[in-house]
């Protein structure tokens, strides 16, 4: 790896608590800084000192500064930036506040909780076109669009179960240029890929992944006017976590101060050594290009072997921390349980041997 992305890894490191074995689960959720968890300190120390509205008061400069950095990550304005309990909270949102047709085209490896919510608010949900190893195909999406309009397109350029990369910029011309309205689930691209030219209607995400804030908490970016009057007003009057708000808005300027390339560079090279790394492992199979632009890299498990129990004794016995992704994340396209390996910037290479010695021996 090269020796900028190697400042940078040292830089995340020292930036926070030692972790207690390997964490490879940033896809799930990262390690906080010592600044992002004394932000969230340092607020509910002042609800206690002068009460919690006068400290929300108080905060309002630092919500601001954290809603400005998602617009600049999103390409959205601050000013219709909002903030949320999470990933599925804006969608939530967003779907309760549509007043047209109840059709939605995803690709197949759409989030499961994604299209539970779809279904309570009545939505018919339409396939997207995939070649064979589950990405986008955007001739067929965009000819599919174009002759059969649904109602709104809800796209995710990088999904939960899978490192593939979606590309969005087709499926966002074919949107503008039949009408459609096109939602963004960013849960796993934002501060991952890059996000600010997606030119979509809505794009959302989450504070605990890839920017490392804290759990609870995420955003929702529309374009302005998106959301109606009554919808604002309720987020507005809406109890909060504002100390979780917070931390997010400063994990967010570490973000931004890190620099969205460099992070993103160094995402790239550590999917790449993890995937070299893995692939050798007995029985188990890598299935992302070695290659692909992501840090999330999927493994399926020899016959017989669940990845459940792998994934707990890679905790109880070796205190590496992996994702266990059973196939209710993907129903439309999983067919199997997998594995999930997903570290942040500051991986080293002896964190990826030991994940290769204990995800070996977990074979016997």
């Amino acid at each position: 790896m090269t020796q900028v992305s190697e400042g940078l890894a040292e830089q995340w490191r020292s930036a926070r608590p030692s972790a207690a074995g390997v964490h490879v689960d940033s896809a799930a959720c990262s390690r906080q800084s010592f600044a992002v968890i004394d932000a969230a300190a340092s607020h509910a120390r002042h609800e206690a000192e002068v009460g919690g509205y006068v400290a929300a008061e108080a905060a309002a400069p630092v919500l601001d500064a954290g809603r400005k950095a998602v617009g600049a990550l999103t390409g959205m304005s601050g000013d219709d930036v909002v903030f949320t309990t999470g990933a599925n909270n804006a969608l939530d949102i967003l779907l309760a506040d549509w007043t047209g047709e109840r059709t939605v085209a995803c690709i197949p490896g759409e989030f499961g909780p994604s299209l539970l919510t779809m279904a309570r608010h009545g939505f018919d949900v339409r396939p997207l076109a995939v070649d064979d190893v589950g990405r986008l195909d955007p001739g067929a999406a965009a000819t599919a669009l174009a002759t059969e309009p649904p109602g709104l397109v809800h796209f995710t350029p990088l999904s939960s179960h899978r490192g593939t990369v979606h590309d969005v910029g087709p499926v966002s011309a074919a949107c503008r240029a039949n009408g459609i309205a096109l939602f963004v689930d960013a849960a796993q691209a934002f501060a991952h890929l890059d996000c600010a030219d997606v030119d979509a209607d809505a794009i959302y995400g989450t504070s605990r992944k890839w920017t490392a804030g804290p759990r609870g908490v995420g955003f929702l970016a529309t374009a302005p006017g998106w959301l109606s009057d009554q919808t604002v007003a309720r987020l507005d009057m809406a109890e909060v976590n504002v100390a979780a708000r917070v931390a997010f808005s400063v994990a967010l300027g570490e973000h931004l101060a890190a620099g969205p390339d460099r992070v993103r560079v160094r995402l790239t090279e550590v999917g790449r050594a993890t995937r070299q790394a893995l692939t050798d492992v007995p029985g188990w199979r890598v299935v992302e290009p070695v290659d692909e632009p992501t840090a999330i890299t999927t493994l399926t498990p020899p016959d017989g072997v669940d990845p459940m129990q792998v994934r707990a004794r890679l905790i109880a016995e070796h205190g590496v921390v992996t994702t266990y992704i059973g196939v209710e994340r993907a129903p439309l396209e999983l067919r199997a349980p997998a594995l999930r390996v997903s570290p942040h910037v500051d991986v080293t290479s002896e964190d990826l041997e030991v994940l290769v010695a204990a995800l070996a021996s977990t074979n016997g």
